[in-house]
C-alpha cells in the first residue's frame, strides 16, 4: 500500500505538536506500508525524519506567488493554492492522509481527482479556535472552509484524543460518528528520557540551584501563556519562571506577552524568556530539571507537549481542557486546573483570576513538595512507556487504512 501523507509541517520545518506527529508517525508508518510525504516549504534532503531512515519526501510546495500580500487573509488563498498543488502531486497513491486544516482540502481534492480513500487527522478544529480571526481576518472563513469540507467528505476521520472525537461530531454533525476514530498521540520514550545534565541549562540562564517552572510552547491564545504570567506573582518566590515561548501568532499578541514578561521581571527576579526555536537536547534537558510544566491551554485537543514533560519526569499541572484529561492524570501524574470557558470570543477563562490562580495553587503544592513532585514525574514517564508508543499508534493506523478498501 502507498500512503500520501499531506502536511504543512515536516523537518526541518516543525513548530508545532501536528508537526512533530506526522514526522513520528511517517517513521512507524514506513515500517508497515510505503510512505510518501507532500509538504509545505522549500525543498528538503532525501531523509529529513527524526531519524535516519525516516520516509523521503516526494514532493514540498510553496504557494502562487501571485496570492503573496500584505492583507491577513493572503495566508489562507496561499494554502488553498498548495492544497491544488498536493492534490496533483498525490497521483499514484493507493490512500492519502491529511493532517490539519492546511491539508485537508489537498487531501479532499486528492481523493476526487485520483479515486483514492481519504483519511483526515484532527489535531485541533477550527471553529473551536475563533482568536484565529484576529490572525487571518477573513481567512478565518476560508480556514474553516477547508476543514469542513476535507472532514465531511474523508472516508475516516481520526480523532486524538476522546475529547476531540466528541468536538468533531458537535462541530461537523454531517460526519457520521461511525466515520470517527480515536487514535491518540504517541512520543519517542528514548528521545524524551531524563537528562541530569546542566550545560544546556546555563547556555540559556537558568539557574539548576533553584526550582523552575516551565512553560513550552507558541505564543498563541490557544496556549494560555497570558493566564500563567497571570499567575505568576502569586508562585513562590524563589521559583524561577521559565519560558521557552516564541512565534507569535500576531504582532499584537507579542507585545501584550512582551509587555507582560517586562513587567513581571521588574517586579521579581528568576524570568527566564527564551524567544527561539530549541534543539530537541536542550527542550529535554530543561524539561528534566523542571519542579513543574505548566500547560495554561485554554483549547487543547490532546497536549502533546504534556507527554513530552511526563517522558521527562516533570510533574505536569495542565488545565482540564480538550483531551488533557486523557494524558495527564489528576493526582497521580500532575495536577488538572478546572477550566470554565467565557463569553470572550477568543475562549478566554470566565474567571481569569481564578483560573490564573488554581494554576498558581497547584504549581505551588509541587513546589512546597518536591517529593510528589518526584512521585508523579516517576509515574508520569511509565505512564508515557506504556500506553503512548508510535509502534503501537502505527499499527492501529494501518489497520484503519485496510479497513477502507
Amino acid at each position: 500500500m502507498r500512503v500520501a501523507q499531506l502536511t504543512r509541517e515536516y523537518p526541518p520545518e516543525v513548530y508545532g505538536g501536528a508537526g512533530v506527529h506526522v514526522t513520528y508517525l511517517a517513521r512507524e508508518l514506513a515500517r508497515l506500508v510505503e510512505v510518501e510525504i507532500h509538504a509545505f516549504g522549500a525543498p528538503r534532503d532525501a531523509i529529513t525524519g527524526a531519524t535516519a531512515g525516516a520516509p523521503a519526501v516526494a514532493a514540498s510546495y510553496r504557494p502562487w506567488d501571485a496570492l503573496a500580500g500584505p492583507q491577513p487573509y493572503a495566508a489562507a488563498l496561499e494554502t488553498m493554492s498548495v492544497d491544488l498543488a498536493m492534490a496533483a502531486g498525490a497521483a499514484g497513491a493507493d490512500l492519502v492522509h491529511s493532517h490539519t486544516w492546511y491539508a485537508n482540502l489537498g487531501g479532499h481534492l486528492a481523493k476526487l481527482l485520483h479515486g483514492v480513500p481519504h483519511v483526515a487527522t484532527t489535531h485541533s478544529l477550527e471553529p473551536l479556535r475563533p482568536w484565529k480571526a484576529e490572525q487571518l481576518g477573513g481567512g478565518y472563513a476560508l480556514s474553516r472552509f477547508c476543514e469542513r469540507t476535507g472532514l465531511e467528505g474523508a472516508d475516516a476521520v481520526i480523532a486524538v484524543s476522546e475529547g476531540m472525537r466528541a468536538d468533531v461530531l458537535a462541530c461537523y454533525p454531517a460526519v457520521d460518528p461511525a466515520r470517527v476514530t480515536v487514535i491518540h498521540n504517541g512520543i519517542d520514550p528514548d528521545e524524551y528520557r531524563p537528562d541530569t545534565g546542566t550545560d544546556a541549562l546555563a547556555r540559556h540562564g537558568v539557574d539548576p540551584g533553584r526550582p523552575s517552572v516551565v512553560f513550552l510552547g507558541r505564543i498563541t491564545r490557544q496556549k494560555g501563556l497570558v493566564h500563567l504570567l497571570e499567575a505568576a506573582p502569586h508562585l513562590r518566590p524563589d521559583a524561577q519562571l521559565v519560558l521557552v515561548a516564541g512565534a507569535p501568532d500576531t504582532p499584537e499578541i507579542g507585545r501584550e506577552v512582551h509587555a507582560m514578561v517586562e513587567a513581571l521581571q521588574a517586579d521579581r527576579g528568576g524570568v527566564v524568556w527564551i524567544d527561539e526555536l530549541l534543539p530537541r537536547p536542550d527542550v529535554v534537558q530543561i524539561l528534566s530539571h523542571a519542579a513543574a510544566f505548566v500547560c495554561p491551554s485554554i483549547y487543547e485537543p490532546f497536549g502533546l507537549v504534556n507527554l513530552e514533560a511526563m517522558a521527562c519526569e516533570a510533574p505536569v499541572v495542565a488545565s482540564a481542557v480538550g483531551g488533557i484529561p486523557e494524558v495527564v492524570v489528576d493526582g497521580a501524574t500532575g495536577w488538572l486546573v478546572p477550566f470554565e470557558p467565557g463569553d470572550d470570543p477568543f475562549g478566554a477563562p470566565r474567571n481569569p483570576a481564578g483560573f490564573a490562580r488554581g494554576i498558581a495553587d497547584r504549581v505551588n503544592s509541587l513546589l512546597d513538595d518536591p517529593a510528589c513532585g518526584r512521585r508523579f514525574g516517576a509515574a508520569g514517564r511509565a505512564r508515557v512507556v506504556e500506553h503512548f508508543s508510535w509502534t503501537a499508534i502505527a499499527e492501529r493506523t494501518v489497520a484503519l487504512y485496510r479497513s477502507l478498501f
